[in-house]
């Protein structure tokens, strides 16, 4: 299996999305968009089929896996206005969508199994998982095994023998035809062989191979695109505080280093795209600000109350607190009214690492520049929590959610305050120490409460580490065995506290009233 290293971009800072959950809305979403690939007619039926060990079986309506996946299979992206009307456009369209629970012992609580049926006819039958915070891999294709993550151009030939293998290969070096990789998969005495390329192949070579067999083209989902041998520079906060130590580096500047190298774009690019990013979050805490509203939510618009309460001296004075308060709210509503947000690193806990940052940003008078900085340094935390653990709550709880978040923003405030590397790689350990086993038990099956609550923990805790590291206290654990424990302790959770909506608050009796009420 080709394993690529770990970008910003695609895993840790983003998708840009609307719903509540980017492990069931934006993974499904892009599920989906890669599945309307595989037929040439247009989908007519499409069956879908989650494990009841699993969390979707319980989860797909509340969190959004049916309005991620319908919305991508009639090719809305992540963010399209359009996702909460799937159901009525899907209608519309003639799109027959059938969800079914059945115990066919799948391996992952996020796995997908589908048959797509088109009005050609055509049948195709595919496995596929959210690995969390809107990342994906399709793992079978019509029984073959496959490992498509959506980030290559993707050309699947189906063969009957050896033969016909040997006549690809010898196509594709006559035409000097340049490729990543070449995987081949066995289903009996059928091959399919996957063809991978960091760019479009041209029409008359897919042309040419249709000819002679059944071919599948699918084009990328995610904004930074893979390619054949890419060694990024560190991928561990230990490597990366000895390149530190070598270059003079800061923080935010080794993130740039990073994504530069692993998505082949110039490091003025990844700044860029950064900013953009940061400046997205902005305007989303800011529409927060002026009041949501939306049906079927447990919690209404709360965010402007802290700016009243303040100026009327109702609160405990602490400017930077209160900010950070003020716009994780603020994001966190958004999310719930459907609005545009970057899950950072997943929607679950959107709120935390950008309220921080930008609410620190506001009350310290900082600029957007300062907060983009911050944001680098985060995000290259976040690339080694994604690469050594995972940001999905259904493996490991909400300490890698809300946990990660608390742990990326930690070292964002270290940098926005003009701190060391070491000092942000401290602080982020000692954030994510804190939150060691945190469950995910959402109410009423609404990522709200205590979702809200753990985003607002989330960057009280950042703040405190921060300022714990930059006052010089011994983190004592390095930040790489920290990851390294807390994925340990998210796979000996029970899976009822791991997003099944099966424990902790999620069956106490307000839960199940608010559940009756709302649905």
């Amino acid at each position: 299996m080709i394993k690529q290293s770990v970008s910003i971009f695609n895993d840790v800072i983003g998708p840009v999305m609307r719903g509540p959950s980017s492990s069931h809305v934006a993974a499904a979403a892009r599920i989906g968009i890669l599945a309307r690939q595989m037929v040439k007619g247009n989908l007519k039926k499409v069956i879908v089929e989650f494990d009841p060990k699993g969390s979707l079986a319980t989860t797909y309506h509340g969190h959004g896996s049916d309005m991620g996946l319908v919305g991508g299979l009639l090719g809305f992206e992540t963010q399209d206005s359009r996702l909460p009307k799937w159901e009525s456009i899907s209608k519309e369209k003639g799109l027959n969508i059938e969800f079914n629970i059945v115990d066919y012992k799948a391996a992952h609580p996020n796995t997908y199994k589908m048959m797509l049926i088109s009005d050609k006819d055509e049948k195709v039958n595919v496995v596929a998982i959210s690995t969390g915070g809107g990342m994906i891999k399709y793992e079978s294709i019509e029984n073959f095994n496959v490992s498509i993550c959506g980030d290559f151009y993707e050309t699947l030939v189906f063969v009957e023998n050896k033969e016909d293998v040997k006549k690809l290969i010898d196509y594709i070096e006559r035409k000097n035809i340049k490729i990543d990789y070449f995987e081949k998969s066995k289903n009996g005495n059928n091959i399919l062989l996957d063809i991978k390329t960091s760019y479009k192949l041209e029409k008359d070579i897919i042309n040419s191979i249709e000819k002679q067999y059944n071919v599948i083209t699918i084009e990328p989902v995610l904004p930074i695109k893979s390619r054949k041998e890419c060694k990024v520079p560190f991928n561990t906060a230990d490597s990366m505080f000895e390149v530190s130590k070598k270059s003079n580096l800061k923080l935010w500047e080794l993130a740039l280093l990073y994504e530069s190298i692993r998505g082949n774009i110039s490091k003025e690019e990844v700044y860029n795209k950064m900013k953009e990013i940061v400046l997205l979050m902005k305007s989303s805490i800011e529409e927060g600000l002026k009041g949501t509203k939306y049906e079927n939510r447990i919690l209404g618009s709360q965010s402007h109350m802290i700016e009243k309460s303040e100026k009327e001296g109702k609160l405990i004075k602490s400017d930077v607190l209160n900010s950070m308060i003020e716009c994780i709210t603020s994001m966190m509503e958004v999310k719930s009214s459907m609005g545009v947000i970057v899950a950072a690193p997943t929607a679950g806990s959107c709120g935390g690492l950008p309220g921080t940052i930008i609410g620190a940003t506001k009350a310290l008078g900082l600029t957007i520049d300062d907060a983009t900085k911050a944001m680098l340094a985060a995000g290259i935390v976040g690339v080694f929590i994604a690469e050594h653990a995972t940001f999905a709550a259904e493996v490991g709880g909400c300490q890698v959610e809300c946990g990660a978040g608390s742990c990326m923003a930690a070292a964002g405030l270290v940098e926005l305050n003009g701190g060391t590397v070491k000092q942000g790689i401290d602080a982020s350990s000692m954030a994510l120490q804190n939150v060691m086993g945190m469950v995910c038990d959402p109410v009423a099956d609404r990522v709200e409460v205590p979702c809200l609550g753990k985003n607002i923990m989330a960057g009280s805790n950042a703040l405190a580490c921060a300022n714990m590291a930059l006052a010089g206290f011994d983190k004592v654990v390095p930040l790489d065995e920290t990851i390294k424990a807390m994925y340990s302790v998210g796979h000996m959770l029970p899976s009822e506290l791991r997003c099944t909506g099966c424990g902790g608050l999620s069956l106490t009796e307000t839960s199940k009233r608010i559940y009756k009420e709302i649905n």
